[in-house]
């Protein structure tokens, strides 16, 4: 069974007991920290060991679990010193989320650059290969999210399966590849038995495909349903994960969200 979550960008401005409240009160089993935003829940990359592990317990207490850690490292840097960066905060993020227990780890691949794609691919992989043995020794799985300029699910494919590392896998973001003209099927094919976790968010095309607006679950232009299904067809029982942003401090309705996505995620899967 697939397993709802939400990430603290949901909900940028409640403390961990206010998010605990809110995922009983509609169904969410897992929540994912976006570290380096400064939300209220205090999840951070420094977050002391003992905060840490107060964080785990309260969660465990209530029957809910980390489902991952969101960073912003982009691996397909060019730069080696923005590289080492980003290293850093990964080696950090898969020791946050051993402390709270949360299997993955979530990355981006970024600006890709100029050159030819299969000396890119490499550059990249052998970036994720400096973090992998680490994730592994915390239990941990590092992810590549489909999205940005990797939003192909090929070029995804083609990064993990040059890594060959068992902790390194995929994070399907349903909207990105839908973005560039993928159907469910297509990425399926590609990504399906590496994706490990789900990001959600649906939205409607406006000034003639230009934008797109996130809007409610099942509201919008892009399918969830299909892949969520194809994914449980063939086995997958990880999370998904809504990742509707909201800056901290913003007007906006982070109950109404989480209401709306988890009746949205019930009534597809």
């Amino acid at each position: 069974m697939v397993k709802l979550s939400t990430m603290t960008s949901v909900t940028p401005d409640w403390t961990l007991d206010q998010i605990i409240e809110g995922m009983q009160k509609h169904d969410y089993v897992g929540l994912e920290p976006r570290a380096g935003w400064g939300h209220a829940a205090g999840l951070e990359l420094d977050t002391p060991a003992a905060d840490r592990d107060a964080a785990r317990a309260k969660m465990e207490g209530a029957g809910l679990a980390f489902s991952c850690i969101a960073t912003g490292a982009r691996f397909a840097a060019a730069d080696p010193s923005e590289l080492d960066g980003y290293v850093d905060e990964t080696n950090k993020a898969i020791d946050l989320a051993g402390d709270l227990g949360a299997p993955y780890v979530r990355t981006f691949g970024g600006q890709a650059g100029g050159g030819e794609l299969k000396g890119i691919v490499t550059r990249t992989a052998d970036a994720y290969k400096r973090v992998v043995d680490h994730a592994a020794e915390r239990n941990v799985t590092v992810l590549l999210e489909t999205h940005d300029e990797w939003r192909n699910s090929a070029h995804v494919r083609w990064v993990v399966e040059t890594v060959n590392h068992p902790n390194m896998a995929v994070l399907w973001d349903f909207m990105h590849t839908q973005r560039v003209g993928e159907r469910p099927e297509e990425s399926m094919g590609m990504i399906g038995s590496l994706t490990k976790h789900i990001h959600a968010h649906d939205g409607r095309y406006e000034d003639n495909g230009f934008k797109l607006e996130t809007v409610g679950l099942g509201e919008g232009d892009l399918d969830h349903g299909t892949p969520l299904k194809l994914l449980t067809d063939a086995g997958f029982e990880e999370y998904f994960s809504v990742e509707v942003i909201h800056k901290p401090g913003s007007d906006h309705d982070a109950e109404g969200v989480l209401k709306q996505y988890s009746e949205g995620f019930k009534a597809i899967s």
